[in-house]
């Protein structure tokens, strides 16, 4: 067998794994689907190779680029202004190394804040619902939802899965587990549009066209997650939509709200890495007082590893580099995406290969974390709280479900490439 053969069988055996594990998690393994499954996996291929395979989507996407450019030089000019040289402004001495003074919290992180505002100003201007709405009409097509469950889930790709529930508040209460489920899987599978540019910004040099493939790997998530909800909790998901607006009152009103809601994720990010790394560095230090006698010492990513590389290698990773990526999911499952992206772009050059590489961007783009799975309960709590009995649960599971839909997005993005 050639080995392009084999490169390609390990992402549809991943597929048909992920498939089986849904089934075999499922409440009511009787309401499989093929259909659904067909569908599903037909929409992630059509927008798979639709954005990356056709020359103008492609060009278009690798373009997004020179965004990602301009607004990292426009944040630099107000953390500049407002951080000085920590924040990217002319340092007041000679710099004999000019990467040592990039600070992620001061130059690099308050790109969040802009694309917040940012995103409610489109919002207020009506030019995201246009997208969301697209977005949605295919889901109730293809997928079968219903419209409160269609616009929800496409308007999570964008708002994320705290803030875009809001849009549909008024039908929340009479939603059925179900359609909660393909929330909440959809939130964890996906990232919400304020971090694609911040992402694409740490995987600049990574990979060409960062921020397309940040993007698709969001797009293709919203089937995947579907697919897998609908496994895993089958059930009716017709709800209708009542139209609900987000009430901005003028430009400046998204504006100031838009900065007010990045603010909160600015401090949120910065707060959950410093425990999260802490707490990882600590655990390393007890890992190291376990007497092992291997040369490189034990750490919490080493184990994480292990464990994990079956799962990336069924994504189509090599099974020599398994572990390295391995590591990046454990980490991804522990802390998260984020975390995992910056040691993916610190990785020693060779630890993957380019299409390896470009698997696990796709199989890290995702909020399938613990941290993640404890706002996503606190904030639907707080928009529901007579269903807090059934939203607990559902969330807990959905840290499987939305893990398994990014990874069926990788091993669409493995047999693709």
């Amino acid at each position: 067998m050639s080995e392009s053969f084999l490169n390609h069988l390990q992402p549809l055996l991943g597929m048909a794994v992920i498939i089986a594990a849904g089934w075999l998690l499922s409440e009511d393994r009787r309401a499989f689907s093929l259909r659904l499954v067909a569908s599903a996996l037909a929409l992630q291929a059509a927008i798979a190779i639709l954005l990356l395979k056709l020359p103008l989507a492609r060009q278009a996407l690798l373009g997004l680029n020179s965004l990602v450019t301009a607004l990292a030089e426009a944040t630099r000019a107000g953390t500049g202004f407002v951080f000085g040289y920590v924040g990217g402004g002319p340092a007041p001495f000679v710099v004999a190394n000019p990467a040592a003074m990039t600070s992620f919290a001061f130059g690099v992180l308050p790109l969040v804040i802009v694309i917040s505002a940012l995103s409610a100003l489109l919002w207020h201007w009506r030019i995201l619902p246009l997208v969301v709405g697209a977005l949605a009409y295919v889901l109730r097509k293809t997928l079968g939802l219903g419209g409160a469950t269609a616009l929800g889930a496409g308007t999570t790709v964008f708002l994320g899965m705290i803030e875009a529930p809001l849009l549909i508040r008024p039908c929340l209460p009479r939603m059925t587990r179900t359609e909660l489920f393909i929330l909440f899987t959809v939130g964890l599978a996906s990232v919400a549009g304020t971090m694609f540019v911040l992402y694409a910004t740490v995987l600049t040099d990574v990979v060409p066209g960062a921020l397309g493939h940040i993007l698709v790997a969001s797009m293709m998530s919203l089937p995947a997650a579907v697919l897998m909800a609908r496994l895993m909790v089958p059930g009716d998901a017709q709800t209708e939509n009542i139209p609900a607006h987000l009430g901005y009152r003028s430009s400046m009103d998204a504006v100031a709200r838009g900065t007010e809601d990045g603010l909160k994720i600015y401090l949120q990010i910065l707060a959950l890495l410093i425990v999260m790394l802490a707490l990882v560095s600590l655990a390393d230090q007890i890992i190291a007082l376990v007497p092992h006698p291997g040369a490189p010492p034990l750490t919490l990513e080493r184990i994480l590893g292990w464990l994990f590389s079956p799962l990336v290698w069924l994504y189509g990773v090599p099974w020599q580099q398994a572990v390295a990526a391995g590591g990046l999911m454990g980490t991804k499952a522990v802390l998260n995406e984020l975390v995992a992206y910056l040691e993916l772009a610190a990785l020693p050059k060779g630890a993957l290969d380019p299409r390896a590489t470009l698997i696990m961007i796709y199989a890290l783009c995702g909020f399938a974390n613990l941290g993640s799975v404890g706002i996503l309960i606190a904030g639907m709590s707080a928009l529901m709280p007579e269903r807090r009995a059934e939203i607990v649960p559902l969330a807990l599971r959905a840290l499987i479900s939305g893990t398994l839909a990014s990874g069926l997005s990788a091993c669409m993005i493995g047999l693709l490439t």
